[in-house]
């Protein structure tokens, strides 16, 4: 009951602040006169009130005080929210190495640096499961988690124990909506589940949890600005938009609201400082329940399709076609015997929404397509003519490339035991279906052997092997042989070409 109490004075401070937005939206004064009603009881208290419920605090609890005073009962019920959720809130320390240029007498010299970047994290699954940010981790080789100590939670700065440091292996990352997984050898850890019914709604109380500029078990309060909003037009991403405090080291933290749910996952701020300026994006909770499994499952997200093309309509395109509308998403092409086909869709269809959500956008039609799994239906309204027409279209997996590098390996002949992974020699025509590769030889990794499981060499599924140890690497043989002539506990230094970026993995073999 106390709990209940506690928890409703934030649920009525989040009712008056959407109150007041959604009041000044139709033009009624509802929501002005709950929130000044509200500021009214809180101010009411008397100084002799507060006075003595000071004194309360510094000797046995007052009972009336949470009951009486609006301020304390805002007060305890943030508190309370603080305690529950901080111990699902990890500090994410990556180290690598990457390329750094010097000048030296008009010469410029490119050195290889040591990386370090500090990040946040949120444990989603009791068994060490954690998700945060992908630029976080990426090009690391060694990924350190922090985890709250038990119950230095809110306690006093000098009470604060660094807490439980494990090294973490990355499971899976999908750059596109810059998430990762990462897994601790831990069990019964405090857990914040994934739920895709979680929806932010604008004006409500969140609350960011992180690691801002390295500064552990950090909390700041804000508003949603905006629950669907794309800072890049050209991009399909949609972010939810707060005005909590966000900066630098809160990347891959939790948003939550006034119940603990996680609204999204905290990813960058637009900013001309490079701090604060209440300008803070987040990864909606819909994406990161999406996206979660997959990366559980493959390691990398198997994006939906439905076997067409769409662009966006511009006044030219709408003026030449006659069309309806001259701005929107139209329908270009349809693939024969495929998923839109078989629903009914045709070319020149403008999408007008995606499962009742708008559709004014190619990104906002992406984004809406991208929620849904493999063998799952999209209700798409389409505008034919002057006719509106409702579509039901399944959708497929579109393939992903490094699900069709296992099927070119051989068990016996592809693996390479020192490394713990199978190997492909690249030849032109397999460098040919990855087109985005820097250098188009070397050895890619199809799959790493259940013997690599515990991360020991940090290589990733799709790593193009160049060269170890400053030697080129061009064949499979070739790796095998330079492996060959190194000892247990030699270093060993690879080039690795990893999404499109050159950096340098090393361990000890």
């Amino acid at each position: 009951m106390h709990q209940r109490f506690e928890m409703s004075a934030l649920h009525n401070i989040n009712r008056g602040v959407t109150g007041v937005r959604r009041g000044v939206e139709r033009g009624r004064a509802a929501g002005y006169l709950w929130i000044v009603a509200f500021l009214s009881a809180a101010a009411l208290v008397s100084p002799a009130k507060v006075a003595g419920q000071g004194a309360q605090r510094a000797g046995a609890p007052d009972p009336l005080h949470q009951v009486n005073d609006p301020l304390h009962q805002l007060n305890d019920s943030i508190e309370a929210l603080v305690r529950r959720i901080s111990p699902s809130v990890v500090q994410i320390v990556a180290t690598g190495y990457e390329p750094t240029a010097e000048n030296t007498g008009g010469q410029a010299n490119v050195l290889i640096g040591r990386r370090r970047a500090i990040g946040s994290g949120v444990i989603v699954d009791p068994e060490g499961y954690i998700v945060t940010n992908a630029h976080v981790v990426n090009g690391a080789q060694q990924i350190e988690v922090l985890v709250p100590a038990p119950g230095t939670v809110a306690a006093p700065p000098e009470a604060d124990a660094r807490g439980q440091s494990y090294q973490a292996r990355l499971v899976g990352v999908t750059r596109e909506m810059d998430l990762a997984v990462l897994k601790i050898d831990a069990h019964g850890m405090p857990a914040l589940p994934i739920r895709s019914s979680v929806e932010a709604r604008q004006g409500e109380m969140v609350f960011a949890f992180g690691s801002p500029e390295g500064l552990r078990d950090t909390v700041t309060m804000g508003v949603v600005s905006s629950v669907a909003r794309q800072p890049d037009p050209d991009s399909p991403r949609v972010y939810v938009q707060t005005d909590t405090p966000i900066n630098p080291g809160n990347s891959g933290g939790p948003l939550v609201d006034a119940d603990g749910a996680l609204v999204g996952i905290n990813t960058f701020i637009l900013s001309s400082s490079g701090g604060n300026q209440g300008l803070g994006f987040a990864i909606p909770a819909g994406v990161l329940a999406f996206a979660y499994p997959q990366l559980l499952k493959y390691g990398h997200i198997h994006e939906p399709e439905m076997g067409a093309i769409l662009q966006s309509i511009t006044p030219e395109l709408a003026a030449g076609l006659h069309l309806q509308k001259d701005f929107g998403v139209i329908v270009s092409d349809v693939v024969p015997g495929g998923p839109a086909d078989m629903a009914g869709m045709k070319i020149q269809d403008i999408i007008l929404s995606v499962d009742g959500a708008p559709a004014g956008s190619l990104p906002l039609v992406n984004h809406s397509l991208y929620l849904h799994g493999s063998g799952e239906h999209a209700k798409i309204e389409v505008l034919r003519g002057s006719n509106r027409v409702q579509l039901d279209v399944p959708l497929t997996e579109k393939p992903h490339k490094a699900d069709s590098l296992i099927d070119l390996v051989d068990p016996v002949k592809n693996v390479i035991r020192r490394l713990g992974i199978l190997g492909i020699e690249l030849n032109l025509d397999l460098a040919r279906t990855l087109p985005d590769l820097r250098i188009p030889t070397g050895v890619i990794v199809a799959a790493k052997t259940l013997s690599a499981a515990d991360g020991e060499v940090p290589l990733e599924t799709g790593d193009v092997i160049h060269a170890i140890n400053g030697t080129t690497v061009t064949s499979v043989a070739g790796l095998r042989a330079a492996l060959d002539k190194l000892k247990p506990g030699d270093a060993v230094a690879l080039l690795v070409e990893r999404y499109n970026q050159l950096i340098f993995v090393s361990f000890l073999l």
